[in-house]
């Protein structure tokens, strides 16, 4: 009977009760196929072609939307045992249905990264003509996704390092970052060590079972000769230490491009609000243009959490910790849209931090952001953030290194301090009022799509690529013969 309702029902016409039933019988009807093909038993072989005849007559649309409850398992299994429904069940919009409900990721990350980052360098440029779009097989997608080996997802930061699983939804450790172990004396390479064997300790995993990405932290911000060797330097310290702990495979990749990524672009201007310093970092179809020129901003999270310290010391509050203060920073801290007219407003509020009672900030709230725009405000003397992503802009347009003049106009925001309410608002107002009109059209901030693991999961699009870890990698075997020919020349 139910096979007769549904042979002349609509697609829509037939409750979710008659869905589960119907996927119940194609259920035992991959379990009955899969039974016969391992025993080789011929009347419940011919059962299951007796069964598969009689479904043969359903509707297509209803076949589709009952095998998008059963799942990427069985629906592969659906196309062995019923040949009708091979191109049927190969459809592209099914599988993507798939990869959405069953992935860890995002459907829009999933479809941008296996899009445009699957093949590696060079990347496509982005947006790209509907009729230039490579087509991907979101079948084929799934099914290298179900065979992805786990990757160690490690965020160096500049602040602290953020590490754990691809498969995770966000990072699940938290320590120190590299650059805190040891002293300044200490070699690089023995700071490294120590850094990845404490994250693979706490971990509990083998380093030699899984590849690994790492962001690297912005440094040496310079195109020239000596700023190259010191990234250089530090890039293969990096790859030396992770194989001299018999890691398969290594991507590492700049912290920068890492947040771009995160907010689905190839190309654009990142600012990173860092710990010490913000650096305004142009990238072009995945690469810094270090030629164009790295923007460095002296003021970073350490000088806008020591701001805030102040003006409550001179309000006589009292605090056990500096994290009490990064605490207030991030729960009650914004940037004002009109700092002017905001000093006019009661901005009060209050934050009860755990053993230390309660605190009321006022005018501190958004004065702390403001020091971004107006260093002197904290008595440093640099050029505000937008002045210098107005720069940053300038020197892309003039530098000319593509037909498209709009790649520079997306700016993405990253780093934790980067999260203050308001702050893509008010950067994004004060360069349509700073840029020259000709510029100004399309300008965009993005605040940081993750919070403050933003580079982290930029990290994590590549750790589950289904292509990797083989474009994005480099292997243990790679990187000792391209030492090797170098030392022979």
């Amino acid at each position: 009977m139910i096979f007769r309702k549904l042979q002349v029902a609509s697609p829509h016409s037939f409750d979710s009760e008659t869905q589960t039933m119907m996927a119940t019988l194609f259920r035992k009807l991959c379990v009955c196929s899969e039974t016969a093909s391992y025993n080789n038993h011929r009347p419940s072989s011919e059962a299951a072609a007796s069964s598969g005849s009689l479904l043969e007559s359903l509707p297509s649309e209803i076949v589709m939307q009952i095998v998008r409850l059963l799942g990427p398992k069985q629906a592969a299994q659906l196309s062995v045992v019923n040949r009708k429904w091979r191109s049927l069940i190969s459809d592209n919009e099914l599988w993507a249905h798939f990869l959405e409900v069953h992935n860890p990721q995002p459907w829009d990350s999933v479809l941008f990264s296996e899009t445009f980052l699957a093949s590696a360098y060079p990347l496509l440029p982005l947006p790209t003509p509907v009729a230039e779009m490579p087509s991907v097989s979101f079948k084929q997608v799934y099914g290298q996704r179900a065979k992805l080996p786990c990757s160690v997802i490690i965020d160096g930061g500049s602040g602290y390092c953020k590490y754990g699983w691809s498969t995770l939804p966000c990072p699940s450790w938290r320590s120190a970052t590299f650059l805190e172990f040891g002293n300044v004396e200490t070699p690089i390479y023995t700071r490294l060590r120590h850094f990845f064997w404490t994250i693979y300790s706490r971990m509990k995993a083998k380093p030699s079972s899984q590849p690994v990405v790492v962001s690297i932290p912005i440094c040496h911000y310079d195109d020239t000769e000596s700023a190259k060797a010191s990234r250089r330097q530090l890039k293969e310290a990096i790859y030396t230490a992770l194989f001299d702990m018999n890691v398969p495979a290594v991507c590492a990749l700049n912290q920068a491009v890492l947040a771009l990524f995160a907010a689905k672009q190839t190309s654009g201007i990142v600012v990173n609000i860092g710990f010490q310093v913000t650096s305004v970092v142009p990238i072009l179809n995945g690469k810094v243009m270090r030629k164009v020129g790295v923007e460095v901003v002296g003021l970073g999270a350490l000088k806008l959490t020591g701001f805030l310290r102040e003006q409550m010391q001179q309000n006589n509050m009292s605090f056990e910790s500096m994290y009490t203060v990064r605490m207030l920073k991030e729960k009650l801290c914004y940037v004002a849209i009109d700092y002017e007219a905001e000093l006019s407003k009661d901005t009060q509020a209050s934050f009860e931090a755990a053993g230390e009672g309660w605190f009321i900030l006022k005018k501190e709230r958004f004065q702390t952001g403001e020091i971004l725009f107006q260093p002197r405000l904290a008595g440093v003397r640099a050029m505000g953030l937008h002045q210098a992503v107005a720069l940053c802009i300038d020197h892309c347009h003039s530098a000319e290194l593509t037909a498209d003049t709009n790649w520079f106009k997306t700016v993405v925001l990253c780093g934790g301090s980067a999260c203050l309410p308001g702050l893509a608002e008010r950067l994004e107002k004060e360069l349509h009022a700073l840029v020259d009109p000709n510029l100004s059209d399309r300008i965009t901030v993005i605040p940081p799509p993750y919070g403050a693991d933003t580079a982290w999961f930029g990290a994590k699009m590549i750790g589950n690529l289904s292509t990797f870890p083989g474009p994005w990698c480099i292997t243990k075997k790679q990187f000792r013969q391209k030492h090797k020919t170098n030392r022979i020349w």
